[in-house]
């Protein structure tokens, strides 16, 4: 239940990262070719057991569980509220949580089928999320929310006959969530991944990204969602993304996460067949990995988005054979799974273990033990 919802809770995020799931798994095989993986990783360790790893967000968020949880022993549109109202405008918190919400809104309609005769039909969520709509429809939380929900069902079938219709949906609803918080950028950001999907020109990418700006110029979940229309994947190339993310990191003001930006854009971009060692130690990758190490140690502890780059900081370290500082990264988020690149495999659990067996059998065999090691708090 929670890896499905995980799932689709990381689609919502836009795709931060479309590579395909075969060469992440030709990546755990290279990884762990050549180590003899640690029998019990968690021994003296401190870390979480692979069956207790939550899937559902990259590090731990105790209002927006308490949330969750009392949606789903009710099936009440108020506890989704009141958490979007108490978040105010922290727009990184705010983005992730929205997510994850519409996340589980997606997940619900999944698990039971819709009513067509529902409003909207199938397309408007679970119950709790269709009666917030009705109940309170100039609430600004969940006419984000709304579009959200409708951007991971359009993303879940791109290939379907309804993609484009669904999305042209998430958009108006995008629209209408803006005047109702017109300071907001969160429905900006959503309609990056709608404006993405439908295929939008440049110029009106451009402009659509310029109003994302004016409301939160620095925002990491924001350059993270439009990074990928910028790729080789979607409407642009490798150096047209590398650009974009090196643009926002060198623009970075102090304690921002961007300068973390190009990693992301580099692992968009590796090449399917050349997984090996000395690929992880070439100059771009070394830029990157210390761009991202600044950027942790410049932002608050508690950013938002610094799980996020702290899990994608440990794939890259582990492949570089850095395994102290893949260590420390692990000590910092092991509990907790939900994000690129775990979050696109089949079970994001077992892949995030992996790499982390290979962490700590690397750190032993430079001579690290239990006892050299902080365990995790």
């Amino acid at each position: 239940m929670d890896a499905l919802l995980l799932l689709l809770v990381a689609i919502a995020l836009g795709g931060l990262v479309f590579l395909p799931w075969m060469r992440r798994r030709r990546a755990v095989r290279h990884a762990v070719q050549g180590h003899a993986v640690a029998t019990d990783p968690m021994a003296g360790y401190g870390f979480v057991p692979v069956e207790r790893l939550d899937v559902r967000l990259p590090g731990p968020d105790e209002a927006l569980d308490a949330a969750l949880a009392e949606i789903r022993r009710t099936h009440d549109w108020r506890p989704a509220a009141e958490l979007l109202r108490s978040t105010g405008d922290d727009w990184e918190l705010r983005w992730q949580r929205v997510q994850t919400l519409a996340g589980a809104a997606a997940f619900e309609l999944a698990r039971t089928p819709g009513d067509p005769s529902a409003p909207g039909g199938t397309r408007t969520g679970g119950i709790w999320l269709r009666s917030w709509r009705a109940e309170a429809p100039k609430d600004p939380g969940g006419a984000e929310t709304h579009a959200q929900f409708l951007v991971v069902q359009a993303l879940r079938d791109p290939g379907s006959q309804d993609f484009r219709m669904i999305l042209e949906e998430a958009r108006t609803v995008c629209r209408e969530a803006a005047l109702l918080a017109p300071g907001s950028p969160i429905p900006y950001i959503t309609e990056l991944a709608v404006a993405r999907g439908l295929g939008a020109r440049p110029a009106d990418y451009e402009e659509l990204w310029s109003r994302v700006l004016q409301r939160a110029p620095h925002h990491m979940g924001a350059h993270l969602a439009a990074l990928p229309y910028w790729s080789e994947k979607w409407h642009g190339s490798r150096k047209e993304a590398e650009a974009f993310a090196e643009r926002a990191a060198s623009g970075a003001p102090a304690q921002s996460l961007l300068p973390a930006l190009p990693l992301f854009a580099v692992y968009e971009h590796l090449p399917e067949a050349n997984m090996v060692h000395s690929l992880f130690q070439s100059a771009v990758i070394e830029r990157a990995i210390e761009g991202a190490h600044f950027a942790l140690r410049q932002a608050p502890a508690d950013h938002p988005m610094a799980p996020h780059v702290r899990h994608l900081l440990v794939w890259f370290l582990v492949h570089a054979e850095r395994y102290a500082e893949a260590m420390e990264q692990l000590r910092l988020v092991d509990g907790h799974v939900g994000a690129v690149p775990w979050s696109y495999g089949r079970s994001p659990a077992a892949e995030y273990a992996a790499y982390r067996a290979v962490a700590i059998a690397g750190w032993e065999k430079l001579g690290g033990t239990p006892a050299t090691f902080r365990p995790h708090d």
